[in-house]
């Protein structure tokens, strides 16, 4: 395991974040042989996935790119086309696939989005043939998106789309299944950036918006504008950006990842003598780059929710990092030790051989076969029906299913 402090001396003013000074110790970590992997499909090349019981048989099957994977043998049913974009062969134009009964007829379907194809769509399901084209139906045009998440932010127990639009924060609404029709809402422009995020920051049981620059206040009523603090800036985060209160002290926290850099990261929220928040920026880890997509979920099954990220495999080929070992961990925090503690899901290779250009690198041929990466998405589910959750991970390198080992819900 890695022991990361979160003690910290450095005091935000209210309204700023600043860096905390302390680095990541390794140290040796027998966690990873609590997990065994399974390769679904090593050649695919999808950064997205979502898993749910798609031909409603009973069991969760896996769905990525132009295919789901039927349980429990992961038989593939290719199902859709879904090329190499025409402006970047590096990357296919499938970036999210959030699993939703849309239409409301029984069977889910599969909400997506895209970058260099600016769209936001479902994808049909058409009733658990295996065979079956499922026919994509756009959405809207909203402009490049990085990723996109379902999340509930209006309460409703029915989850909205939110993706990262770097020019503008905008979601989206399933106002009817039948006939389907979504609704657009528009914060603004001013948080947008790299990342996008949602928790509840002023404590009010409204969800916020968290973007790289800021949070938008979700408002009362819904027609309402919601209000843009920038309190502060979190340069290229990944998606999401968390509101947890990791310390358990009532006050939300955000957690982040330095989407094109190194590093995980915390900002800690306190209170000044008026009440005013005050941000702390505090280092979880800083050994690995490529940090996109994070994850909150009791892999354990202990108290808390622990987090869950890893390495984009070739975010950009030629970054800073890029060629560096994947890895993917999981943190929980020890409250007692004021302290994140680490344990590795996965550690793979280097790409020791790879070009030295970006347009010659290709993750499948650059990495060992059998790397696995975060992608732009992970599942954590109970895909064995054993009583703990184990992890889909899907990206440049191929699609992977964890299957979590852990005995009596312990940790090591």
């Amino acid at each position: 395991m890695l022991m990361v402090s979160a003690k910290s001396s450095v005091v935000a003013a209210c309204f700023l974040a600043l860096f905390s000074s302390g680095t990541a110790m390794l140290q040796a970590d027998e966690s990873i042989r609590q997990w065994k992997k399974h390769d679904i499909n090593p050649l695919s090349p999808y950064e997205g996935c979502g898993v749910a019981d798609f031909n409603n048989d009973g069991q969760p099957d896996i769905f990525s790119g132009d295919s789901w994977y039927e349980a429990p043998h992961w038989t593939r049913h290719q199902v859709r086309n879904v090329p190499a974009s025409t402006q970047n062969p590096h990357y296919h134009e499938d970036f999210a696939d959030c699993p939703l009964d849309v239409n409301g007829d029984g069977f889910t379907d599969v909400v997506t989005c895209n970058y260099f194809g600016r769209r936001v769509s479902w994808v049909e399901n058409p009733g658990g043939d295996a065979t079956g084209a499922w026919i994509e139906h756009e959405i809207d045009l909203p402009g490049n998106m990085e990723t996109g998440v379902l999340v509930d932010l209006t309460g409703d127990r029915m989850p909205e789309f939110l993706p990262n639009t770097p020019r503008t924060v905008v979601w989206y609404s399933l106002e009817s299944q039948q006939p389907v029709r979504w609704k657009k809402h528009e914060c603004g422009e001013e948080g947008a950036g790299h990342g996008v995020g949602s928790g509840d920051l002023n404590g009010d049981g409204r969800v916020d918006i968290l973007t790289p620059k800021g949070w938008y206040e979700q408002p009362l009523a819904a027609d309402q504008p919601w209000v843009f603090h920038a309190e502060f800036s979190l340069n290229s985060a990944g998606i999401q950006i968390l509101g947890h209160d990791v310390n358990n002290d009532g006050l939300t926290d955000v957690i982040w990842g330095s989407g094109h850099g190194f590093g995980l990261y915390w900002l800690r929220q306190g209170k000044d003598e008026q009440g005013s928040r005050q941000w702390t920026r505090m280092v979880i880890d800083d050994t690995f780059s490529q940090v996109h997509t994070l994850l909150l979920a009791r892999l354990s099954g202990g108290d808390g929710a622990e987090l869950i990220t890893g390495k984009r495999v070739y975010a950009h080929e030629t970054e800073a990092g890029a060629t560096d070992a994947p890895v993917i961990y999981s943190f929980h925090y020890d409250l007692q030790q004021d302290t994140w503690v680490r344990e590795t899901i996965f550690r793979g290779d280097p790409a020791v051989n790879a070009p030295e250009k970006a347009a010659d690198r290709w993750a499948l041929q650059d990495f060992p076969r059998g790397t696995a990466g975060t992608g732009l998405q992970m599942a954590a589910v109970d895909i064995d029906a054993d009583g703990d959750l184990d992890l889909v991970c899907p990206g440049k390198s191929g699609l992977y299913l964890f299957e979590n080992l852990k005995q009596d819900g312990q940790r090591d």
